[in-house]
């Protein structure tokens, strides 16, 4: 039995897709940035017995036993239209941690934009994590959000960029936050000085890309057609 997501074809799942697509499709605006969220857990992991180096005929080996150094959580920031990320570290995962991100996007990175379209995981719409405005200042932003559908966080961006993460810098042990820090921090320079960005391929205007999600829903980089380009 092959395991992934299977998409539900409600209209309810589709006009919130179409909304969360039709913001990917504006043009760029340098005062009216698209950035999109996402989280995950990282769990730190610290070796018990030392590894081996790689030798003449020999590969590098670990031993299968491990002890855990608790997890710390990403939340990944993408501009995809300015092949910009940005992985925010906090300890665990709140609302106001939430809220911590959107205030330091606001306020340093986008100090002079009048309005940020935020596209989101629907596990961050309310109730389960408060308005932001309740949170941060009054006038600290304006802000248009649109989530994604629900059972279909995979349609937001991050997504693609949290996987790339996950299978380089992040694929080895990792048992401190100093080193969570350096290899996530070499992980975004490189990306960033190369302009590296996403290529969408799924647009509402083609008929063929949208029912490619319900056709071949365990396919993830077939159905979404992105790509992580350099």
């Amino acid at each position: 039995m092959k395991e992934g997501c299977i998409p539900s074809a409600e209209a309810a799942f589709v006009a919130q897709m179409e909304a969360g697509l039709d913001v990917y499709e504006q043009p760029y605006n340098a005062a009216e940035p698209v950035v999109c969220f996402a989280e995950t857990s990282q769990q730190r992991i610290q070796a018990v017995r030392l590894p081996t180096a790689t030798a003449p005929g020999h590969v590098a080996k670990q031993d299968f036993e491990y002890q855990r150094n608790g997890t710390r959580n990403l939340c990944m920031c993408f501009e995809p239209l300015a092949a910009w990320r940005h992985v925010h570290i906090t300890q665990q995962r709140t609302a106001q941690d939430f809220a911590h991100a959107l205030q330091w996007l606001v306020e340093t990175v986008f100090p002079n934009a009048h309005c940020i379209h935020l596209v989101l995981d629907n596990l961050f719409a309310p109730p389960r994590y408060p308005k932001p405005s309740r949170l941060l200042k009054p006038d600290a932003f304006s802000r248009a959000c649109v989530f994604t559908p629900n059972h279909g966080s995979w349609l937001n961006m991050p997504e693609i960029e949290l996987s790339v993460l996950s299978r380089a810098p992040l694929n080895q042990r990792i048992p401190n936050p100093t080193l969570l820090n350096l290899a996530i921090g070499r992980f975004e320079a490189q990306c960033n000085k190369k302009q590296a960005s996403v290529n969408s391929q799924f647009t509402t205007a083609d008929p063929a890309s949208n029912s490619s999600i319900f056709i071949r829903p365990f396919q993830l980089d077939c159905v979404l057609k992105y790509s992580h380009k350099d």
